[in-house]
């Protein structure tokens, strides 16, 4: 069953086709990655399953519904939720307060309850607190609930975004380049976090420049080149496929390797 679906998902930009008629099914469970050369579309692709960019033709449908003209914030009541390639976290806000903002649309509390601190309010504060803490033990940065956020490394950064995306229970996360700027420790910790989120229910949808990263944790992988899909399938079967190859290596070279080898 698919839990996210594109049918001809096309984004144009003046004369520039950055996504091009990209159809791709997500099944629901595992973690599944979107891979291709720098300029393949994926940040554009991923921008416009978020609700960041409208497309320019085709459609989306995510847990059943068409979202193709939906908002953001109505994707992430579905149960969507995503971190983004340049860290985006409040550093003058605690870590615990930053987990908390993932929640923020939940609290239908209303304005008199929130000024006047009703009961309802107070109850739904202290359930939110305990559900951030909770995210935050799941990454491992629950001894730093009360630290500034600005004060923790970048590794730990990376990681409270997932927390502050995976507080809410999305059914989807939408991860991009998880990985970039880690260094190798930092990079095997995360990609055992990011099994746990997958083994616990949640789908994983990952871009990620990391090919080691991505071989050893997808399930599957989808690779974009000038913003047509190219390859959807096994990751062991996307290191011999021609023209995943060709568009990593370029032709010339991708010749070369096949005529050494064959």
């Amino acid at each position: 069953m698919s839990l996210l679906q594109t049918e001809g998902l096309t984004r144009r930009y003046a004369g520039l086709v950055a996504v091009d008629a990209v159809t791709l099914a997500v099944p629901q469970g595992g973690v599944h990655a979107v891979i291709g050369p720098n300029g393949a579309g994926k940040t554009t692709f991923f921008n416009m399953l978020s609700g960041l960019v409208p497309p320019s033709e085709g459609t989306m449908r995510f847990a059943g519904q068409d979202i193709t003209r939906g908002k953001a914030h109505r994707r992430a009541a579905l149960g969507m939720a995503r971190t983004f390639q340049n860290i985006r976290v409040f550093t003058e806000m605690t870590v615990l307060e930053n987990v908390l903002t993932g929640l923020h649309a939940g609290m239908a509390c209303g304005l008199a309850g929130v000024v006047l601190r009703l009961s309802g309010f107070r109850r739904a504060e202290r359930a939110a607190v305990v559900a951030s803490r909770a995210a935050l033990d799941a990454v491992g940065l629950a001894d730093h609930a009360d630290a500034l956020s600005g004060s923790l490394s970048y590794g730990d950064q990376r990681r409270l975004e997932i927390a502050r995306a995976m507080v809410a229970k999305p059914r989807l996360l939408l991860l991009d380049e998880p990985a970039a700027g880690m260094n190798p420790a930092e990079t095997e910790s995360l990609a055992g976090l990011v099994r746990r989120i997958a083994d616990g229910g949640t789908t994983v949808l990952l871009v990620e420049h990391d090919m080691g990263f991505v071989m050893g944790l997808s399930d599957s992988v989808s690779v974009l080149n000038f913003g047509r899909l190219i390859y959807s399938g096994t990751p062991a079967q996307a290191r011999s496929e021609p023209a995943v190859v060709e568009a990593y290596l370029g032709a010339r070279l991708a010749e070369k390797l096949r005529a050494r080898h064959g």
